[in-house]
């Protein structure tokens, strides 16, 4: 199964973002046993490569690894060097397609604008990240009204609570951060059940929609 086919599969894209390095692995089993296919460890976190490389190395071959708030070309070609098998951008930065494209990966670039949207799937974006999402479903179904050729991956405020709306609403994949993996807590045994159990509920949430 290729990168692209296994997240809009699994749908879900677990975002971790400022964990203690330490606590990465952990957690990226935790997710894996609750069904979580996808984990993106954004740049922007301590010792961001080294655990990329980790976490690819320990579990790559089950779970695929990806580095998010990825800005420029430069930095994405250090994550796909360190393992990385997606690159998510909050932005549309074209070299930054071009470099992950020139790499056979799957790139998804952030873009928010009908303009924005179009531009970075015509440029090799292959899924869009419709980014910052807490606009609403409704953002999302008026997109696909003119653009339902592009595939759409809404991220920042999506929940539980909504997030058999925005599939409804014609979303392929979602980006889960802080409604998942809330790495401001202290990461214990009790935590990492917890979260293993968040997982299957998003897993159920988009499989059975």
């Amino acid at each position: 199964m290729t990168t692209l086919s296994q997240i809009l599969q699994t749908k879900i894209v677990a975002i971790i973002r400022g964990a203690n390095p330490k606590d990465v692995l952990k957690i990226a089993y935790a997710l894996q046993e609750g069904g979580v296919k996808a984990l993106e460890i954004t740049i922007n976190s301590p010792k961001a490569l080294s655990v990329i490389e980790e976490v690819a190395d320990k579990i790559g071959n089950a779970v695929l690894v990806g580095a998010g708030t990825v800005l420029d070309a430069e930095t994405a070609k250090s994550a796909i060097s360190a393992g990385a098998k997606f690159i998510i951008s909050p932005i549309v930065d074209l070299e930054t397609i071009k470099m992950t494209k020139r790499y056979g990966l799957v790139s998804i670039p952030g873009a928010y604008t009908p303009t924005e949207i179009v531009t970075a799937y015509a440029n090799g974006g292959d899924i869009i990240k419709v980014f910052p999402a807490s606009s609403g479903v409704q953002y999302i179904k008026d997109i696909r009204g003119p653009l339902a050729h592009i595939p759409l991956m809404p991220t920042g405020g999506v929940n539980l609570e909504n997030i058999a709306e925005y599939q409804k609403a014609g979303a392929v994949a979602f980006g889960i951060g802080s409604a998942l993996v809330d790495t401001k807590n202290e990461i214990t045994q009790a935590y990492l059940q917890q979260l293993t159990i968040r997982a299957i509920k998003y897993i159920q949430s988009v499989s059975s929609t």
